[in-house]
């Protein structure tokens, strides 16, 4: 099957997939494993081996017959094509718990994220340290950027915050913000937008409890 040079035209739910396998394939490359085929990565993950195969048809990685894939270059060629290999600056914007706890997180930096600042309105907060990064206040955004440049905003403030946050940061610059907030956030069309949001992953996860 040809490849697909452009990551763009990637489907959405492949790109979700794909760490995936790169995490199963790293923890069989610590092991030792030297090959490996798309049905045992299909059967540790739990999905069929014919969509592991057209998942990894995007990435520039070919299989051997009754081989399988090189595990060393799968975890090469995974981590090059996922970003990982890079390192992507970016802020935090509201340092509240859970602004805190990605700033203490040190392993985001293993997959290209690395924090530089955050950013807060809270004077008991700002000019503070959370793991060596440290605590801004929102209006000295245009210095930091310009001292640090980044480009992706990690926006975890209050609900009632985040479009006003959002708009300030995208005229500032920052092209990708990733949305912790339940709040659907509305920004221009050239700029990048991921929301996580915890509670809709727990209302679906409480709504099969329940079944």
């Amino acid at each position: 099957m040809g490849r697909i040079d452009k990551q763009t035209q990637v489907p959405e739910p492949t790109l979700r997939r794909l760490p995936w396998y790169l995490a199963h394939v790293k923890l069989m490359q610590a092991e030792g494993l030297k090959s490996i085929s798309s049905t045992a990565i299909a059967k540790c993950i739990g999905i069929d081996p014919a969509l592991v195969a057209k998942d990894l048809s995007y990435v520039d990685i070919s299989g051997k017959t009754r081989v399988g894939y090189g595990v060393d270059q799968m975890v090469s060629v995974l981590e090059s094509f996922l970003g990982f290999t890079q390192t992507h600056k970016a802020y935090v914007f509201g340092v509240g718990n859970l602004g805190a706890a990605l700033l203490a997180d040190k392993g985001l930096s293993q997959y290209g994220m690395e924090i530089v600042a955050g950013f807060d309105v809270d004077p008991s907060i700002c000019g503070t340290t959370i793991s060596d990064t440290p605590i801004y206040h929102l209006d000295e955004l245009d210095r930091v950027m310009k001292e640090t440049p980044g480009s992706i905003g990690v926006l975890t403030v209050p609900i009632s915050k985040a479009q006003e946050v959002t708009d300030i940061v995208v005229s500032k610059g920052i092209r990708a913000v990733w949305n912790f907030t339940p709040f659907r956030i509305k920004v221009p069309e050239d700029i990048v937008v991921q929301n996580t949001s915890m509670y809709a992953h727990l209302a679906v996860m409480f709504n099969r409890l329940k079944s």
